[in-house]
């Protein structure tokens, strides 16, 4: 089965092509416009894994929470190619997926994203012997807030280290890691992998119908609510 893995959800574009467990070709590049490099990227990944997009049998994308027009973006570029193809589309949790770019053993694990307007989307995550677990679902919050939300010690990823790394390191000390930006960054071969565990076991969330999974509603939802 060959799986397509797409993440947009921020700034750093990552598509990846994954068959039977291995990985054939994985891209990852900074865009001002994933709408304009998206499908160049697709399709020079498609050139070096060898492998046309009539071979894709699932098209795996982030679904978020994460940037509104990234997020977009990627489910649009997703179910156009399935359209296409006939190929599936499983929708992925972005705050999960990116929790897995580091190895079971990293302890409790709390990746986040920056929703700008002073706030963060975040999550705890933690392999346990009988498989991950959540300290606590995706939420917007503060980065105050997030501090008294942490386990005692726990590894700290994604794009918000950015903006505030140092604010975590400073208040948090010795019970936390911070993680640089973007050597910890989303991969696709992880959302591939992901969507490729949960058909397995008949716990994916796919179709045409899916839409992006946005946590904090936009503004013009807030101006009409």
């Amino acid at each position: 089965m060959h799986v397509l893995g797409v993440d947009t959800a921020t700034h750093r574009a990552s598509v990846a092509v994954v068959a039977d467990g291995q990985t054939l070709a994985e891209s990852n590049a900074d865009s001002r416009s994933h709408a304009a490099s998206i499908v160049p990227l697709i399709d020079d990944l498609l050139r070096e894994a060898g492998c046309t997009v009539e071979d894709l049998d699932v098209i795996a994308v982030s679904a978020g929470p994460g940037s509104f027009t990234g997020l977009r973006v990627g489910l649009s570029v997703a179910k156009g190619i399935a359209c296409a193809t006939g190929a599936r589309v499983v929708g992925i949790p972005t705050l999960e997926a990116l929790a897995r770019v580091l190895p079971a053993t990293a302890g409790a694990i709390c990746p986040l994203l920056d929703a700008r307007k002073g706030e963060l989307y975040a999550a705890c995550f933690e392999r346990r012997v009988d498989g991950w677990m959540r300290h606590f679902n995706d939420r917007l919050v503060t980065p105050e807030q997030l501090l008294t939300a942490l386990p005692d010690r726990c590894t700290i990823l994604g794009d918000a280290v950015v903006r505030y790394g140092t604010f975590f390191a400073e208040h948090l000390g010795e019970r936390a890691t911070v993680l640089p930006w973007p050597a910890y960054s989303p991969r696709a071969s992880v959302v591939a992998g992901l969507a490729t565990d949960r058909l397995r076991t008949g716990t994916a969330c796919e179709g045409l119908s899916l839409e992006p999974f946005y946590v904090r509603a936009s503004d013009a939802e807030s101006r009409l609510g």
